[in-house]
């Protein structure tokens, strides 16, 4: 149990600074402001199961489409550093308010024309939450759990759906206590904890390279020269 409960923190120490539940929280105050409470709760449930779905699909057929295209690990790795340290920069240096997107802003225009608008899926549970970062972070750490972890096999098939499922919990409770959120923490608050998880998805960024190019590095030294 210890060890499913240490595999359960490390899952959720790297996944939540990427999937960061408070800028959600100011893009759907900023989308759900002419919904009623009943409204508000029914979008909060949907967007929550949307990421869990989004991170189970990415974890459970990430493999698939890696050997379908030939992706390597450390080419999978690479990869995904460039993208999380590249979503980390845009959080510590970013060029638009916090909660604000293409997606939000297409989601508005339907609002203000007085259309029926679903905001659970585009853009609360993907790109806010459940975005490209978040993807690569789960489809490299699914290879590094299958081929290189230390943990049980029992631990290995229970961990990754009771991480999902905890974050979508929290973006559910977050969700839920949106407006006492942004009265405790305010919009500056959200803002300076953003940075703070851009500065920690930089540093995880430059990591995922390191070791992809270590291991590229590693393979073609063991490979014999013709």
């Amino acid at each position: 149990m210890l060890e499913l409960m240490k595999a359960i923190s490390l899952g959720l120490v790297v996944l939540l600074p990427l999937a960061n539940p408070l800028t959600t929280v100011a893009l759907f105050l900023g989308l759900a402001g002419d919904m009623n409470y009943q409204e508000r709760n029914s979008q909060a449930a949907q967007a929550s199961f949307y990421v869990f779905l989004i991170m189970a699909v990415a974890y459970y057929a990430g493999n698939v489409v890696m050997d379908t295209f030939g992706i390597s690990i450390p080419g999978l790795r690479i990869a995904g550093g460039l993208i999380v340290a590249f979503l980390g920069f845009r959080m510590l240096f970013p060029q638009q308010q916090i909660g604000k997107s293409v997606e939000a802003e297409h989601k508005m225009d339907e609002i203000s024309e007085n259309k029926a608008v679903n905001i659970a899926f585009v853009p609360l549970a993907m790109p806010s939450t459940a975005g490209p970062g978040t993807i690569a972070m789960i489809i490299s750490s699914a290879s590094t759990f299958h081929n290189g972890s230390t943990f049980s096999p029992w631990v290995i098939t229970l961990a990754p759906p009771l991480v999902f499922a905890a974050v979508s919990l929290i973006l559910w409770g977050c969700l839920r206590s949106s407006g006492a959120i942004m009265r405790l923490v305010g919009k500056g608050g959200i803002e300076a904890i953003s940075r703070l998880m851009g500065f920690l998805l930089v540093c995880m960024g430059v990591q995922f390279m390191i070791n992809g190019i270590l291991e590229v590095i590693n393979t073609y030294h063991n490979l014999p020269i013709s």
